[in-house]
């Protein structure tokens, strides 16, 4: 909400003999504005799907589509366990580091990855300790564009140190059907010789670190032992009361007390002060909000469904839902060796064995219990 101030020099003239009056109009914007979530997206973006409409095409005409739509992008297909399309259009050369490229630092950004969380499951170390987990898969992820440093220029600038040293990386999820999608949208990605993606997220890379547009990326991205942090909207619980909110005990049930079993209570309005003060816990709107876990260990990698086991059960966002993922900018977890830079490449990809597991985690394939002749 926006509260217009008009100031006293409303009523002042500019001068003695005129007649035009001077107004000073000065617009406040609230607090609440930093913490609401964003219930559309911003008027410059691209409209995503098109509207649905009864075009009354017959059912010959609409399989006709279907198959120039086959011929050009590929059949559906079911790629490491992910609903998608095969990958007729890319074009682009693929082209992999030379000798004489920068080598990997500790101080360069690569690029992350976008992910969907699909549960939760335990594992357990060598030394009989349980460790709980979340499952995160990385669903036919594409690069889809790159704009060197010298080209960004955000409209909302991130909270980045040194950004204009920096570079942005566009990566594409989930191949659909473009005849569901917009003709500005499916623009995206005509240079790049992809199909169009469902889901686009952009990531702060170094130009060292800079891939070319159809470069896909996979779980290999990482290693396992890594530390990793996650990015996800939380779920959305609506407009609960505190004790839901923020864990109030609340009243009792009965010994005279009325009407007032999960009520906040005296919020400490009184006294000199007489206001409330900003950051009271009270009733509100319960998740939906953007919230990142950070330096999170990757327990274990399957290359087969691009699945990986990371560290703890509070990964930001409800199952099924997308997520974000990239290197971990907490200084003491940072990688000390040198990960698959700028990416694993998908040759590379294929010699790697199906499971991946941390050093310190016990493989149920492995002997638990063995015997030694006396």
């Amino acid at each position: 909400m926006l509260r217009t101030v008009i100031g006293d020099l409303a009523r002042l003239r500019l001068s003695s003999g005129s007649s035009n009056s001077c107004v000073l109009v000065t617009q406040v914007r609230e607090k609440g504005h930093l913490s609401r979530p964003r219930l559309r997206n911003p008027h410059w973006f691209l409209r995503k799907e098109r509207s649905q409409t009864d075009d009354y095409v017959t059912p010959e005409n609409r399989n006709f589509v279907k198959e120039v739509v086959h011929e050009t992008y590929g059949s559906p297909a079911l790629i490491k366990g992910v609903q998608t399309y095969e990958q007729k259009l890319i074009k682009t050369p693929i082209e992999k580091p030379t000798v004489d490229a920068e080598p990997w630092t500790p101080k360069v950004r690569r690029c992350g990855v976008i992910a969907r969380k699909i549960g939760q499951y335990p594992l357990w170390l060598k030394n009989g300790e349980r460790v709980r987990t979340t499952l995160l898969q990385i669903v036919d992820n594409h690069v889809i564009k790159y704009t060197p440093p010298e080209e960004y220029q955000p409209s909302h600038r991130p909270s980045v140190h040194n950004l204009h040293k920096y570079g942005c990386l566009l990566v594409g999820a989930e191949s659909t059907n473009p005849a569901l999608l917009t003709k500005e949208y499916c623009g995206i990605f005509r240079d790049s010789g992809v199909m169009p993606k469902k889901n686009v997220a952009r990531f702060i890379v170094s130009p060292q670190a800079a891939l070319a547009p159809g470069t896909p990326l996979n779980v290999g991205h990482f290693r396992v032992g890594e530390f990793v942090d996650v990015r996800g909207k939380t779920v959305d619980h609506g407009f609960q009361g505190v004790v839901k909110r923020h864990g109030f005990k609340g009243m009792p049930a009965s010994h005279g007390v009325t009407k007032t079993h999960r009520r906040a209570g005296n919020i400490g309005g009184g006294g000199e002060k007489g206001r409330v003060w900003p950051g009271t816990k009270m009733p509100g709107h319960m998740g939906n909000r953007w919230r990142i876990s950070k330096g999170l260990r990757i327990w274990r990698i399957n290359t087969k469904y691009n699945v990986m086991w990371v560290q703890g059960s509070a990964v930001p966002g409800s199952t099924n839902g997308l997520i974000y993922i990239y290197d971990t900018i907490l200084p003491l977890r940072k990688p000390k060796e040198a990960p698959p830079f700028p990416t694993l490449y998908e040759d590379d990809a294929a010699a790697l064995p199906e499971d991946i597991w941390y050093d310190q985690v016990h493989d149920f394939k492995d002997e638990t219990i063995t015997y030694k002749t006396e």
